[in-house]
């Protein structure tokens, strides 16, 4: 871990995993004092993330501390194709990307991370994926002295965080009746709902991701979901999570059977419904798959207190129904003023992805998320 000081302020560069794997306590004790934060910046996510596709010696983790506290750090690691790049740890599979600010010593934080970051970022472009228009990257990229660009990312469509009656009540005429119907339609069948605690986490997303496959059959799944680092990730990093209560796995239950799970994340403004199966035969029976987990997910953001329901990535048409108001990430790119021409470089070959992912999203009109089909490559391959 290599450092300097600068005002009573210690900014240093982690960049060894045993190392960040130690930050876990102090880590999330800064999460919980980030108002931005999501779930994808927690330790749980992050570290889980870095077992399955981290690379030895690409780790950039810039901390900073004031009289030893943690206030500020950014999780980023190098990759070198297609150019030398700083990049959020999380990779595809994470869908929100943020630095981690101490509320009460943010302008302090800050610009210590700048800083920071400019040393790290002697010879790479820095690009920063879906980042929150809320985030607090934004203040980062609000006093970046060197280049910077802001481009468009994923579209993410978002409820208040209130029972699924209420959010009801917000639809009007025939919508409104027709989910009154479908709720109804659950009921009466007898699905039960059913939290599954720490011990259970393992079976559970087994269990998770096969019905997830299922549901996917001959439509043309997000491979990275079928791979066993995916899974081994999930188990690592949900178990840790829902022990600490910023996740859980919901199975559904018909007559004994489960028919359907799903996997929700949450921190402290957000709660999101991350991944879900449902065995195809509950089609058969007329069941609104979508209704009845965003029925338990509501419950969830509303008893918890959080002001937002994430649907997360992707603006399909199903999410729709709901009148959600549509949030669109961001994409930062930040550079040194010496590397401007690699900086506008980035943003062509972003230009020319984009158009190839909207290719794809043509040909796979139902995938959960289109940018996911293109970037389900580990990280260090792009």
């Amino acid at each position: 871990m290599t450092g300097r000081r600068s005002g009573g302020l210690a900014v240093t560069l982690c960049r060894d995993s045993r190392e960040f794997a130690a930050l876990c306590g102090e880590w999330e004790a800064l999460h919980r004092r980030c108002a931005t934060a999501t779930p994808f910046q927690s330790h749980a996510w992050l570290r889980s993330w870095w077992i399955s596709y981290g690379q030895e010696g690409r780790l950039r983790v810039l901390l900073v501390r004031r009289a030893g506290r943690l206030i500020g750090a950014a999780p980023l690691m190098l990759v070198h194709r297609p150019m030398p790049l700083l990049v959020p740890m999380g990779g595809a599979v994470s869908d929100f990307f943020d630095i981690l600010l101490d509320e009460e010593e943010a302008g302090y934080a800050v610009g210590a991370l700048r800083r920071g970051l400019d040393r790290a970022a002697r010879h790479t472009v820095v690009d920063l994926r879906e980042v929150r228009p809320d985030a607090s990257a934004q203040l980062l990229f609000g006093r970046w002295p060197g280049p910077r660009s802001r481009l468009t990312d994923s579209t993410c469509m978002e409820l208040p965080a209130e029972p699924l009656g209420d959010l009801a009540a917000r639809l009007t005429g025939s919508r409104g009746q027709r989910l009154r119907a479908k709720l109804r339609r659950v009921d009466a069948l007898g699905v039960e709902a059913r939290r599954i605690p720490q011990d259970g986490v393992p079976a559970a997303i087994g269990a998770l991701l096969r019905l997830h496959e299922r549901q996917w059959e001959g439509r043309g799944v997000n491979p990275e979901h079928l791979r066993a680092r995916f899974s081994d990730h999930l188990i690592r990093s949900v178990g840790r999570m829902t022990a600490e209560g910023t996740a859980a796995v919901t199975e559904f239950r018909l007559k004994g059977e489960v028919v359907a799970s799903n996997l929700s994340l949450q921190s402290g403004r957000l709660v999101g419904g991350y991944l879900y199966g449902a065995d195809p035969a509950l089609r058969e029976q007329k069941v609104d798959v979508s209704t009845m987990l965003l029925r338990e997910v509501a419950r969830q953001a509303s008893d918890g207190g959080h002001e937002v329901l994430s649907l997360l990535r992707g603006a399909e048409r199903y999410k729709n129904h709901w009148q959600p108001v549509p949030v669109v990430n961001q994409r930062l790119l930040l550079a040194r003023p010496g590397l401007e021409p690699l900086l506008r470089l980035r943003e062509s070959q972003v230009a020319v992805r984009e158009r190839a992912a909207q290719t794809v999203k043509s040909r796979f009109p139902a995938a959960r998320d289109w940018r996911e089909r293109l970037t389900a490559l580990p990280a260090h391959g792009r």
